[in-house]
């Protein structure tokens, strides 16, 4: 089963009083864990970035002046995406933002039933609690302590490594290869069963004589009829 792992940094919170997308980080899952294969891009958004979005990613209109535009890498990211489950947290936000990019450009809009929000997944499991990435990542013990700002790319691994701790974490039977036998496995194991032979146990000379006295008492038994009474 594939899934992908997707996260966005835009320039604001609404791309239809002029927002933009300025970078992508997707992670590929098979069977909920990791492949290694990624799609990572920062994005000119073609506009200035306001202060605030700047200080939760660090990303500056100069830094991004010389990236491709959407347009540029619309073409890989749904070539990467493919037909694919998408994994992203607050998923209405990222959607909103890659559909608007992709009105932009003639092409139809990802719809909403492929994503799987974690955000969501978190508040059924946790009422309550905080539901931000790094409140998860506290909670279930994942070292997040290299995120000082927001990332795409980094929030996508950070987020995978939530999502399967939110499924019910890494199963054993879920390991596609070879597992390594643990030393209470082997212990635990029961020793071989050995056979041993049956045991003939003659009658009493009292059983034998209550055994011809209820023969007595029986029309033609069979067991006379085959020559012999015990």
């Amino acid at each position: 089963m594939r899934e992908i792992v997707l996260d966005t940094e835009t320039t604001g919170l609404n791309p239809l009083t002029g927002d933009r997308l300025v970078e992508v980080g997707c992670v590929e899952l098979i069977n909920h864990l990791p492949t290694g294969a990624v799609f990572h891009r920062h994005v000119n958004p073609e506009r200035d970035m306001p202060e605030e979005a700047f200080k939760v990613h660090g990303l500056s209109a100069a830094f991004l002046a010389d990236k491709p535009i959407f347009a540029a890498i619309a073409e890989d990211l749904l070539t990467f995406l493919a037909d694919s489950p998408l994994v992203i947290h607050n998923a209405e936000f990222d959607m909103r933002f890659l559909n608007a990019e992709l009105s932009r450009l003639g092409q139809p809009a990802l719809p909403m039933n492929r994503a799987i929000d974690t955000v969501l997944m978190a508040r059924k499991r946790f009422p309550g609690a905080q539901a931000n990435l790094d409140a998860l990542c506290r909670r279930f013990g994942i070292d997040n302590s290299h995120r000082t700002q927001h990332g795409a790319l980094l929030d996508a691994e950070l987020l995978a490594e939530v999502y399967l701790q939110l499924i019910g974490g890494r199963q054993p039977g879920l390991e596609l290869g070879p597992r390594a036998t643990a030393p209470d496995e082997r212990t635990a194991r029961p020793a071989p069963r050995v056979a041993r032979p049956a045991r003939v146990s003659a009658p009493s000379p009292a059983e034998s004589e209550a055994h011809r006295a209820f023969l007595d008492r029986l029309k033609a038994p069979i067991w006379r009829r085959r020559g012999g009474e015990d």
